[in-house]
Formats: structure tokens, C-alpha cells, sequence
């Protein structure tokens, strides 16, 4: 047992999921948790690891992402996981629970320990890397997405630029490649730059006016009140775009200029673009397509686009409030920040979506301070052919675009080659057979 503590900002999944896993390792941890004293807009308890929106914590599925993480995290005696199967409630293959007892389990869990402290107050303040290294202590921050103002500008001094922590989430969906009709999309970027790195939709006038005849008719997701969002310009939602004019998006994200269609040889009314999300092709998102419609209905006007017939959706579009840091740029390997290698950033604020995805991060950051407390050698962390190292690696290295959040998809795995007689659903089942494979192996050896 050190005499020094890992201290935690947040009492969410993130936080309460790090301060098991460093109480494991034998540090004293100290979790500061402003509520009940101060609630936000969207908590109404002071529990610990309160669940805001869904009570589900995705599938159990073994053959898909959601499963495959709460299988790895498992092995690595996850609290946030034992204590969804100890409340959960019916719901399928989903993973559901009771929200106050699930809340309550982690709770008395930790308060349970005498190596762990509570403090109801709201953190401000952060301290310096010097006074980490002269204390011995560490700091994880999982403040989520409703961080506060003071704390977001200390997380800015930590950042180094002002455009490195964003306060809302504006996000595009992003479709399995495999799912895309090859034989109605084109490879081409724009005036010949490159060697084809998009794939392209071109469409008719009919067929514009028809999507945007259907985008102005969707149910939109309302936003909360605390919601403000100012989006910038660079970053609309296509609904927003639309109403500004019909034509709006032949001139922002739908642009055809410089793409001539195959068909025609000539540019197309309308162009949408496929961007690849990864090397190997397996992720493609809609470039500039934020949008607030409701997920059923993304689903279903997305599908009506030549080529997106079947469409499979790894993430659909979102804009909702979203405080996260550009992690990529910010973070180190083990989630501690290049300017003060003694704190380190946990949860939905480094760029996961998703309470699992936001627990295994706090998991992941939790070993990581234990070390750092205990003067050893840094936490080993899993291999990207994982889940969880997946996820890792796509917050602290970042994808092929620009920076924005991901859930736990099998899209960021290896691909598995299709193979005659072999069906989807089965190499998906492989996908998620050799992640696990490595996962044991990686756990066997720490």
C-alpha cells in the first residue's frame, strides 16, 4: 500500500470504474464528486456512476463489439460490468439494468473500501506537474460531458490551444464498407487529386430534391435545454444547411465539382462522399452529413441514396452537448496528458461514446496512475487487435480525418478477407473470436 493517492474528478462510470481498478492495484484513491451538492442539468442523484440516459448497456452478444468489450473488461475484474449483471433487468440479448440498484452496487462497493474517500465538492483546479512529482500523487479527470466551466479551462491549459477541448458534438454517420453497393458508387477525388480516396454517390435533380424533400420532413431530435449549442460554420448539420436554402448543400457537402461521373462524364447535380475512416477500408463516414434526425429515420432516408440500399451503420449522426478533448494531440499511450504526465483524462471526455466504451477507459486509465503511484513500471496496455486497445488506440493516435468521437465497432478490428461460402455474420463471430484470443493472452501476462 502507497502513501500516496490517485485522486479521480467525476464519480461516473470513468471515475468509479478508475478508482476500483487503482484501489485494486493497492492505492489509496480520493474521488471528488460535486454532486448532490451541485447537480447538473442532466443528473438527478448523488449516486455514483448514475445513468442519465439509457438504462442499457448494449449487448452481450458475443459476436458483436458491444459484447466482445464487456467480455475483455470482464477479465480484468471490471465493477462497472459485475455490477450490470447484478442489476440487470430484462431486455433481450441487451444488457439492461435497474438504474438505482446498479448505481447503488458500485456505490457501497467502493465506500466499502478503507482505502477509498469520497469528497462531495466540485474540483476547480488542477495542480502542476511539479507538485505531483514532489506529493507522489496522480489525477485521473473524468468530469464527462457536462464539465464545468472552471474545470474546462483548466483542461485548456493542459490542451495548449483553445480549439483542442470542444463543447458539442456535431457528428457524421459512418457505414460499413462492406455494405456499400460498389457496382452504383465510384471511386474519385476531386479535380483528380489523388488516387481515388472517396467513394462517391452521384445524384440527379430528381434525386436531390427528393432527399432534401425527406431531410426536411424527418423527426428531428429536440435538444435539452441546457443544450445551447452554436454550431460552427465549418461543421452544420445538413437540416440547418437546408434551411438556409434549398441549394445549400450542392454547395457545401453535396458539392459535385470536380468529380465526373463514370456514367456520364460529366459532374453529377449533386455528389455525396464517402470518406475511409481506416486503413483497410471497413469504415466509411458521410463527409460533412451532422445531422440531428432521429436514428430511424437517418436509416431510413439514408437508404434511399444509390448505393446505400442496405447500408449497415457503425454510428449514426448526432449534435448534442459534448465536452471532449482532442486526445490525439493532447494525450500520451497510457491517457496522461504530454503537458503533466501525472494527470490523466478518463471517460466520454477523451472521445468514446457509450457508458461501456466510457467505463473502459476509466479502466484503462486507473491502471495506469495505480502504476505511476506505485512507482512501477508503466501499465502494460491491451493490443489494438482488441477491443479495448482499439478504442485506446483510436483516441490517442486518432484516425484518418479529423477527430471525433467512436463507440466500440468492429470496424476498428482487423478485417476478416471474405471467403466464398462464408457469410457476414460468421466473420464478424471470427472478428470478435480473435480479438478475445489476444485479450486472454494480453491478461494472462499482467
Amino acid at each position: 500500500m502507497s502513501d500516496n493517492w490517485v485522486h479521480i474528478v467525476g464519480g461516473g462510470l470513468a471515475g468509479s470504474e478508475a478508482a476500483w481498478q487503482a484501489l485494486r492495484q493497492g492505492c489509496k484513491v480520493r474521488l471528488y464528486e460535486m454532486r448532490p451538492k451541485k447537480l447538473t442539468p442532466a443528473h438527478k442523484t448523488g449516486l455514483l456512476a448514475e445513468l442519465v440516459c439509457s438504462n442499457s448497456l448494449k449487448s452481450l452478444n458475443e459476436g458483436s463489439a458491444p459484447g466482445l468489450l464487456k467480455r475483455e473488461m470482464e477479465l480484468l475484474d471490471s465493477l462497472v460490468v459485475k455490477a450490470a449483471k447484478e442489476a440487470r433487468v430484462p431486455a433481450g440479448q441487451a444488457l439492461a439494468v435497474d438504474r438505482e440498484q446498479f448505481s447503488g452496487i458500485i456505490s457501497k462497493t467502493l465506500q466499502n473500501n478503507p482505502n477509498f474517500e469520497l469528497v462531495e465538492d466540485e474540483v476547480s483546479s488542477l495542480p502542476t506537474e511539479d507538485e505531483l512529482l514532489k506529493s507522489g500523487d496522480c489525477w485521473i479527470v473524468s468530469s464527462g460531458p457536462l464539465t464545468s466551466n472552471d474545470l474546462s479551462k483548466e483542461l485548456l491549459k493542459l490542451c495548449g490551444e483553445e480549439d483542442e477541448l470542444h463543447f458539442y458534438d456535431a457528428i457524421a454517420p459512418v457505414i460499413e464498407g462492406d455494405s456499400i453497393n460498389r457496382s452504383v458508387v465510384y471511386s474519385a477525388s476531386r479535380w483528380q487529386e489523388g488516387e481515388g480516396d472517396y467513394l462517391n454517390i452521384p445524384l440527379n435533380k430528381d434525386q436531390y430534391n427528393a432527399f432534401v424533400d425527406e431531410v426536411i420532413a424527418a423527426e428531428k431530435m429536440p435538444l435539452h435545454d441546457f443544450e445551447d449549442v452554436k454550431y460552427f460554420e465549418s461543421c452544420l448539420p445538413i437540416e440547418v444547411m437546408i434551411e438556409r436554402g434549398r441549394d445549400t448543400l450542392r454547395f457545401g457537402p453535396m458539392k459535385p465539382s470536380g468529380l465526373n461521373d463514370p456514367a456520364t462524364g460529366r459532374w453529377a447535380y449533386a455528389n455525396i462522399q464517402l470518406r475511409m475512416e481506416d486503413r483497410e477500408g471497413a469504415m466509411y463516414s458521410m463527409v460533412g452529413f451532422q445531422t440531428k434526425m432521429k436514428w430511424p429515420e437517418q436509416k431510413r432516408i439514408f437508404r434511399t441514396l444509390p448505393g446505400l440500399e442496405n447500408a449497415e451503420f457503425f454510428k449514426l449522426g448526432s449534435v448534442h452537448r459534448n465536452t471532449y478533448l482532442n486526445s490525439p494531440k493532447v494525450l500520451t499511450d497510457d491517457l496522461s496528458f504530454k503537458r503533466n504526465r501525472r494527470i490523466l483524462l478518463a471517460g466520454q471526455i477523451t472521445g468514446v461514446e457509450g457508458y461501456t466504451e466510457s467505463a473502459a477507459m476509466g479502466l484503462l486509465a486507473g491502471r495506469a496512475a495505480a502504476a505511476k503511484v506505485l512507482g512501477k513500471a508503466a501499465a502494460a496496455m491491451p493490443p489494438q487487435e482488441t477491443m479495448m486497445g482499439s478504442l485506446l488506440s483510436h483516441v490517442v493516435s486518432g484516425g484518418r480525418g479529423d477527430y471525433s468521437p467512436m463507440n466500440a465497432n468492429l470496424g476498428l478490428l482487423p478485417t476478416i478477407p471474405k471467403k466464398r461460402g462464408v457469410s457476414k455474420a460468421d466473420r464478424k463471430a471470427e472478428q470478435c473470436s480473435r480479438a478475445f484470443e489476444k485479450f486472454q493472452d494480453f491478461s494472462s501476462t499482467i
